[in-house]
């Protein structure tokens, strides 16, 4: 069971508008506070969007992710889980990031989930663009070996380079991952796929590596069951990370993103497809691409909110039942 000092402030004790914003009201801790290390999962937000080539702004999806959060609740209605009660949450708040050096910036994120690896916490981070998700993985690595995927988006982020070669941008977290050997393409599976290419090349690489791609016409052919087996069956027993890219979505359901791609999976649909991953070997994962510049009604940090407490549900149930196997 998780601690009391651990829970969220409910919105019966202080309202939902009032009070000092954290991801999901959960309590603000220091990494260098007594409370870091009792803590399971670290809800952590990931303010930085050097890697992004066109429609910048999700340099600001934590903050506002955090003010929508208030409307997460304790219970998960459709699989029951509560993740507060069983696993000791906490936001620890921004890594720090370089807003005007990327490469200073990848390493400083580094650094910080370096010390939340070392303390046996399971991230569960809010970007950013999707290159954040790439000093994450190293991390990982570090103490699980390459790890598997399930990634959620429109595009496969397995480009080589952007203007004359440029190897770090949000288009190309995953194939450097893949050549620094932090993530297994073999163990990999891509849902939601879709859009107009450069050249074939941005779709194959990941493939002709061993990733699992499922793109949008596959996804709708099969059903979310039938997707949610194979994932299932790609990953496997192995330690597995969720990245899900508010770009999976139709922009009618998350405008505010930096490359939208009309013809995307529903909200309805994205949370089927995470809530069949309960049972996983999980240790982590990212909600990424929340761009409020580009949705001045806020829907997407809400549904970025929605989206990150449907990975911790499945997440906290993973490491409970670890905790509970020791």
């Amino acid at each position: 069971m998780a601690d009391d000092r651990f829970h969220p402030i409910t919105g019966s004790v202080m309202p939902r508008f009032a009070g000092i914003a954290t991801l999901m009201r959960l309590p603000l801790v220091g990494l260098d506070e007594p409370m870091f290390k009792d803590v399971d999962i670290g809800l952590v937000g990931v303010p930085w969007d050097g890697g992004t080539t066109n429609r910048a702004g999700a340099r600001h999806g934590p903050r506002q992710v955090r003010d929508n959060s208030t409307m997460v609740r304790n219970v998960n209605r459709a699989n029951g889980i509560k993740p507060f009660s069983i696993c000791n949450c906490a936001d620890l708040g921004d890594t720090p990031v370089n807003p005007v050096d990327l490469m200073d910036s990848l390493a400083r994120i580094e650094g910080f989930f370096d010390k939340l690896q070392a303390a046996g916490v399971a991230p569960l981070s809010i970007g950013g663009d999707h290159l954040v998700s790439l000093p994450i993985l190293r991390t990982l690595a570090k103490r699980y070996g390459p790890v598997g995927m399930v990634h959620f988006d429109a595009h496969t982020d397995t480009w080589d380079g952007y203007f004359g070669g440029y190897k770090y941008t949000h288009g190309t977290p995953f194939r450097r991952a893949i050549e620094e050997g932090v993530l297994d393409p073999k163990r990999t599976v891509q849902i939601g796929i879709r859009g107009a290419l450069y050249n074939d090349a941005e779709d194959t690489w990941g493939q002709e590596q061993g990733i699992r791609v499922i793109d949008i016409d596959e996804f709708q052919k099969m059903g979310t069951a039938a997707v949610i087996a194979e994932a299932r069956r790609v990953v496997g027993d192995g330690a597995t990370y969720v990245s899900f890219d508010v770009d999976a979505l139709d922009p009618v359901y998350a405008p505010g993103t930096g490359t939208p791609e009309i013809g995307g999976m529903t909200t309805l649909e994205a949370q089927h497809v995470v809530r069949g991953l309960q049972g996983l070997n999980l240790i982590g994962g990212d909600v990424v691409e929340v761009s409020p510049p580009f949705d001045p009604s806020g829907n997407t940090a809400l549904v970025g909110a929605t989206m990150a407490f449907e990975i911790l549900c499945v997440l906290a149930d993973c490491i409970s039942k670890k905790k509970a196997a020791k």
